[in-house]
C-alpha cells in the first residue's frame, strides 16, 4: 500500500466517522424558559439559520406567547408551521412574530420551517 492510498483510506474513515456523527449523534439543543410579566409569560426564539433556542418550556396555566425574532432570509426559514396547533405564519412580514401558545394542558407542540427542514417544539409543563 502506498502513502497515497493509506492517506485516502484515513481520510475517507474520518468523513464517514463525521457523517455519521453529523446525522445520527446526540447534539445538544438549546433550551429557553420563559419570562412572566403581568401574568403572561413570554419566550423569544431568534431565527438565524435555524432556531434559537430550539426548544422552550413554559408553565402550564399561565397564559403563554411564543416571539419569533427574525434575522434570516433564507426562504425555508420564513415561515413556522405549529401543524398540532394549525398555524402557519409569514414571518418575513415584521421583524418580530408573536404566536399565542394554550397551556391549558401539559403537552408539547412541535414547530418547524415551511420546508419542514429545520425543527423546534414548546413545552407545556
Amino acid at each position: 500500500m502506498t502513502i497515497a492510498q493509506i492517506i485516502t483510506l484515513i481520510v475517507a474513515v474520518v468523513l464517514i466517522g463525521f457523517i455519521l456523527w453529523w446525522f445520527f449523534g446526540k447534539h445538544q439543543e438549546a433550551v429557553g424558559t420563559a419570562s412572566v410579566d403581568q401574568g403572561v409569560q413570554e419566550a423569544n426564539i431568534v431565527v438565524k439559520g435555524g432556531y434559537s433556542p430550539s426548544t422552550v418550556v413554559l408553565k402550564q396555566g399561565v397564559p403563554a406567547k411564543v416571539n419569533f425574532d427574525m434575522n434570516d432570509s433564507t426562504a425555508c426559514l420564513s415561515h413556522v408551521v405549529f401543524e398540532q396547533l394549525g398555524v402557519d405564519k409569514d414571518l418575513t412580514k415584521q421583524k418580530i412574530t408573536t404566536i399565542d401558545i394554550p397551556t391549558d394542558k401539559k403537552g408539547t407542540y412541535n414547530f418547524a420551517c415551511g420546508m419542514d427542514m429545520f425543527h423546534g417544539k414548546v413545552v407545556v409543563k
